[in-house]
């Protein structure tokens, strides 16, 4: 991440990608050019701003309060992408805060603005409404995948989920920079720490994965995915888990 201005390769599952160049040149048009600090909140959840960030480089987390005051991670958000949306779309206070992870550029629109270029411009309308529609249908996708499993079976379908959304392919390899901790992972998926370190350990034993500091490698996509989504219900677990109780997910701004 970090590329010179104007150089960005977007996910192909992004935003930005999914516009045609002219739509593309008329949304980065519009509001101001930001640059954020690592770790900087640049939106708090029960917050009444009223601004949308278009990502165009680096990565920020979305996280919300838990009733027992913990902070659990609802999403990651890259380049290419949109925040905060939903408040500005709504009119609600937000729904979660963004955490910047590492230096973040963007464009920061007001909501009168935002509001405004949906009304008069039918692409960028059309590819917000279909971006909004993914991320919903991710949420549910994640509450209803996640019932019913394993911990190293939900650790393996962020991995492998995240690796096709945001990886880098290498060859037969795919790298993803993954700015969160483990302890977060946990919050994201259900899980206690140590299940998670221990599911962690059993992928990168087996082969599958190679972690880093904020980030992983997938070394056999094909093998990950078989772990992740088993052809068959019958098929033994990694290795037996502890029943988890799964946080409630909401979706993020």
């Amino acid at each position: 991440m970090n590329a010179a201005p104007g150089t960005w390769a977007w996910p192909p599952r992004s935003l930005l990608h999914s516009l045609g160049p002219a739509a593309c040149r008329r949304f980065l048009a519009l509001g101001t050019m930001v640059e954020y600090e690592p770790d900087r909140k640049v939106i708090r959840e029960a917050d009444e701003s009223t601004f949308v960030l278009i990502l165009l480089d680096g990565v920020v987390k979305a996280t919300g309060r838990t009733q027992n005051s913990r902070d659990a991670l609802l999403a990651v958000r890259v380049g290419g992408d949109l925040v905060g949306e939903f408040g500005v779309m709504d009119g609600h206070p937000r729904s979660a805060t963004v955490t910047t992870c590492g230096v973040v550029v963007a464009r920061l629109v007001t909501r009168d603005t935002f509001l405004a270029t949906l009304r008069d411009d039918p692409p960028i309308a059309a590819a917000v409404s279909a971006s909004l529609i993914t991320k919903l249908r991710a949420s549910n996708t994640h509450r209803i995948e996640f019932a019913g499993t394993d911990a190293p079976t939900r650790v393996a379908r962020i991995a492998y989920d995240l690796a096709l959304t945001y990886g880098e392919p290498h060859g037969n390899t795919v790298i993803l920079r993954w700015p969160v901790t483990q302890p977060e992972l946990a919050t994201l998926i259900g899980a206690a720490e140590p299940t998670v370190h221990k599911a962690l350990r059993e992928l990168r034993e087996s082969g599958v994965l190679s972690t880093g500091y904020r980030g992983f490698r997938v070394n056999d996509l094909e093998r990950l995915k078989q772990v992740a989504y088993p052809p068959t219900a019958s098929r033994a677990p990694v290795r037996q888990q502890q029943p988890e109780s799964p946080h409630a997910a909401q979706h993020p701004e």
